[in-house]
């Protein structure tokens, strides 16, 4: 931890700058600035302005700060003090360079024109401090770098230069409903709508994960937070890498997150739960584990400025920036079940949505990756995605499938059509229907063999970016009620044995989807033409593949078991036309992979 005295404008700046002083660690700066409360007459949240500036001598980021009360909210519950912050995580080692912007002026922290601002206390502030080496290692993404769309249809961890496949849980949405934040309460009407998971009015405690905390991990308030942070080890430990959740669900199922100091305020944030929810998602980081933020829900679309971007929405997204940006792997979701339909007919347009999106990478400085959720129906999720093709500021669709039986081809369609957009997304299976199932728990389903060839592999062969598992809500643990992920722990399973695969097993960023070359009609091909081929076939038989001239080596991958590559009825190929795979090891109507390549 390190302090800087310096002389501003209307009073002594004494600047904290901790944290561990690496490439991809978060660094913050802690600046004694005006004294200011939550409900001040004066809103420092939206009437004062911190933006710093940091230079490496070949780059300038510059990031946005907030208020930050007496700088230890989540331990002190303050709403009041005259702490303001910024979070800075630096991608590279080395001397850097600081200066600080700081502004006063009615609405000047969404402001486009900042010579409205008056610059007062810390403002031309400066600064210096070296960043090292990072000392972590995997799966803490603090030895990979940042999680980073590069125009392709994978994400990429820009340190290790790793390739990210996704797998983890879509449920339960309200993740952050959890009862041991600050200002959280149960907001709703204690009423289930149709086709939706009962309210879950008690709030989220995740009490089957206590044991899940480890001694050393975080916690705030003396004991509290245990629940959350263990389900996340859970998560982790079953190698999964990914966790979906709402930051807004006022009107919509949930009722029970929100970033503002109540459920009806728009413009003064939650200073104290903001701060915890921070704790968590820095232990995610450590984990490895992907946040991905849900900013709205169809109910709510038009809930902040009526759908416009305008002060509120401005207000909120700028807020979650700030406080949250830093993180090493973020998805931006722009809404859950985005843009109007029937049953739903408030909600905003194409273009407010794209507005929304311009206004989310103009202020993040890390341009974290950015998607939007679909409808279920494969005609609306057409029409809509359709309306975002080939705009450079939405970079994959979160696509929610009614029907499991479309996965595959949906995520090939989208893939191919953005391709030809000129502006390639990432195509990640984020909720599938029914409605009422989703992926069952073990107790109910415990082989999913269904989800497993048609969601699981129907997505990662058809060039897809990975799933999140979304829970019915007619089973425990729903996508409400969800308090213990060990729910689904033989999914989990599942899904870590696909990944493992794909990158122990495959150049996959370099294969496309060719079902076309295999003769049945049911199996999902993978292939790097010439090269290498995968095959997945959901009730394990011989087929014939039309290979180009070669020779090619033949083994077997157990997608239920994991374990490693097994010869089957036949060891090699020759390729000049169509062949036959051969059997895999036991033929017994169950699923297999299998590994062809070239020798």
């Amino acid at each position: 931890m390190v302090y800087f005295s310096v002389s501003s404008c209307t009073s002594s700046s004494q600047t904290e700058i901790s944290g561990e002083m690496k490439a991809w660690h978060t660094v913050t700066l802690t600046f004694r600035g005006p004294n200011a409360a939550e409900y001040d007459t004066i809103n420092p949240f939206t009437d004062y302005r911190l933006d710093v500036e940091f230079s490496d001598g070949s780059q300038k980021i510059f990031i946005p700060g907030y208020f930050a009360a007496d700088g230890n909210s989540s331990q002190t519950s303050a709403k009041s003090g005259n702490k303001w912050r910024v979070h800075f995580c630096p991608a590279s080692e080395g001397p850097w360079n600081y200066k600080v912007i700081f502004l006063k002026g009615k609405n000047i922290a969404i402001a486009d024109d900042l010579t409205e601002g008056q610059k007062c206390f810390m403002d031309g502030e400066t600064g210096s401090f070296t960043i090292g080496k990072t000392d972590k290692t995997s799966p803490d993404f603090r030895s990979k770098g940042r999680l980073q769309y590069n125009g392709t249809h994978y994400l990429k961890l820009a340190g290790s230069g790793e390739v990210f496949l996704k797998g983890g849980a879509d449920s339960p949405e309200n993740f952050l409903g959890y009862r041991e934040f600050d200002g959280t309460y149960y907001g709703g009407n204690n009423k289930t709508r149709g086709g939706e998971a009962a309210p879950n009015n008690g709030l989220h405690l995740y009490e089957p994960h206590i044991r899940d905390w480890n001694e050393g991990d975080p916690q705030w308030k003396i004991g509290r937070g245990k629940g959350i942070i263990g389900a996340l080890n859970y998560l982790s430990s079953k190698g999964m890498n990914s966790v979906y959740m709402l930051t807004l669900n006022i009107l919509g199922d949930g009722e029970d997150v929100w970033p503002y100091t109540d459920r009806n305020e728009r413009y003064r944030f939650d200073c104290s739960k903001l701060d915890q929810w921070d704790i968590v998602f820095s232990h995610a980081d450590k984990l490895g584990i992907m946040l991905h933020f849900v900013l709205q829900e169809t109910e709510n679309e038009c809930l902040l400025d009526c759908g416009y971007l305008d002060v509120q929405r401005k207000l909120y997204l700028r807020e979650l920036i700030a406080r949250f940006s830093h993180h090493l792997a973020i998805t931006w979701n722009l809404g859950e079940e985005h843009n109007p339909v029937e049953w739903s007919p408030y909600g905003q347009t194409y273009n407010d949505t794209k507005l929304m999106a311009d206004y989310i990478r103009a202020t993040d400085p890390y341009d974290n990756f950015i998607v939007v959720h679909t409808h279920s129906d494969p005609a609306q999720r057409r029409k809509d995605m359709t309306a975002y093709l080939g705009f450079s500021n939405i970079e994959g669709p979160s696509i929610q499938c009614g029907n499991v039986n479309d996965v595959h081809d949906d995520a090939i369609y989208w893939l191919e059509k953005s391709q030809d957009s000129g502006h390639p997304w990432v195509v990640c299976t984020d909720e599938i229907g029914q409605h009422w199932k989703g992926a069952l728990p073990d107790a109910v389903d415990p082989a999913h063999d269904t989800i497993r060839y048609k969601v699981l592999w129907g997505n990662l062969m058809a060039g897809g970016g990975g799933v999140e598992w979304y829970f019915g809500y007619n089973y425990p643990h729903s996508d409400l009620g969800c308090e213990d992920w060990r729910s689904r722990d033989l999914l989990w399973d599942q899904t870590k044995i696909a990944l493992d695969f794909f990158h122990k097993y495959l150049p996959f960023t370099k294969m496309s989807n060719a079902d076309e070359i295999t003769k049945d009609k049911n199996d999902y091909c993978l292939a790097k033409e010439g090269e290498i081929y995968a095959i997945y076939f959901p009730e394990g038989k011989a087929t014939d593949i039309n290979l180009p001239g070669g020779q090619y080596s033949v083994q077997w991958f157990n997608p239920r078991e994991g374990g490693d590559l097994v010869p089957g009825s036949v060891n090699k190929i020759t390729g000049t036309g169509y062949a036959s795979t051969g059997n895999p090891p036991v033929p017994n109507g169950k699923d297999w992979v299998c590994l062809i390549r070239r020798f």
